[in-house]
């Protein structure tokens, strides 16, 4: 604990090394993670958390860059959490996006984190939200999150960012077809990507076709704004379609609740993942209970009240104590 109330105070006095270090220990769900998050959460809240989505070789990355480039002459600080795919064979991930951001490499007002997703769906890692977290206790007034590439299901990002930008281009198939399954609904903002490139005109003219259908049901109409990155076109108009939704959400107070939500939900989420942390340390208990069940012994519903109650007994006092329960994966604080 003592080289981790070192790392925190290094932390607290801007170096970017300690940064780096408490991201490892979030993103590799460390023991001493709990106390970590003790520490900086209180610093949380200030960052405008951006969320760039959209298919695999929309141009995020670069859209990202760029974005990056015309904040930092206006004086703001950015911290930048790409997402990669991690292969299921061995278990690696490509952290390709350094590659197209390196003008940035040596800014110190800029910070680069690729993550791989380690499997987890939903465009996103695990950890995505802890990093987050620590980038904006960090000091960060930016924080832009870029999704691995997705379909028409990963929609993850829009429990984390306060907007998000949907990517879409010319040449990746039909746009209705991209944006019906839920992308739609998520999107804050529009960006159609590579406009230099024919069909980018009736993409998006599809794209406000759809918005004009849910005109009635829309509190906030989602700009759709034209982008290349070969020449810089239309980025300055997407920063501005950007910033335009946080005034909109600052206005409406939306923002606050937005972040109020989210935070209970994560909560609850973590109770919830603590929660099957402590059953697995029961196994030995429980297989019987689900045994019975598998042989029709017992129902479902009967069998859960048996784990729950017994779970519920034998951790009480510990509950109660605030006492820490060994689990396969170490020892968890309640």
């Amino acid at each position: 604990m003592k080289d981790v109330a070192s790392l925190i105070e290094r932390f607290r006095a801007g170096d970017p090394r300690a940064l780096a270090r408490v991201i490892s220990f979030l993103e590799n769900e460390e023991p001493v993670v709990e106390h970590i998050m003790e520490q900086i959460y209180p610093l949380t809240g200030q960052a405008y958390i951006v969320g760039i989505t959209g298919s695999p070789g929309a141009g995020k990355s670069s859209l990202v860059d760029c974005l990056t480039t015309l904040l930092r002459q206006k004086g703001e600080t950015i911290g930048i959490v790409a997402v990669d795919p991690t292969s299921p064979f061995t278990g690696g991930a490509l952290l390709g996006d350094r590659i197209r951001m390196q003008n940035h490499a040596t800014d110190r007002g800029v910070f680069i984190r690729s993550m791989g997703t380690r499997g987890n769906l939903g465009g996103l890692a695990h950890t995505t939200g802890e990093v987050v977290k620590a980038m904006d206790a960090f000091g960060f007034s930016w924080i832009i999150v870029e999704t691995v590439g997705v379909g028409q299901a990963e929609l993850d990002i829009m429990h984390l960012a306060d907007t998000t930008v949907v990517v879409l281009t010319p040449g990746a198939g039909d746009a209705i077809q991209t944006i019906k399954a839920g992308i739609m609904e998520i999107a804050d903002v529009f960006a159609i990507n590579k406009c230099d490139l024919p069909g980018a005109n009736k993409i998006a003219a599809e794209v406000e076709m759809m918005l004009d259908m849910q005109e009635g049901r829309l509190n906030w109409r989602p700009p759709v704004v034209k982008t290349s990155t070969l020449d810089g076109r239309g980025v300055a108009e997407l920063l501005a379609a950007i910033e335009s939704h946080r005034q909109y959400l600052l206005q409406d107070k939306t923002l606050g609740e937005r972040r109020w939500f989210r935070a209970r939900n994560e909560t609850l989420e973590l109770a919830q993942y603590l929660w099957q942390r402590i059953i697995t340390q029961e196994l030995e208990y429980i297989n019987p209970i689900l045994d019975a069940v598998a042989r029709r012994e017992k129902d479902p519903y009967r069998g859960a009240r048996e784990i729950t109650k017994y779970l519920l007994e034998k951790y009480h006092q510990k509950l109660a104590s605030g006492s820490e329960i060994d689990t396969p994966e170490g020892k968890v604080g309640v």
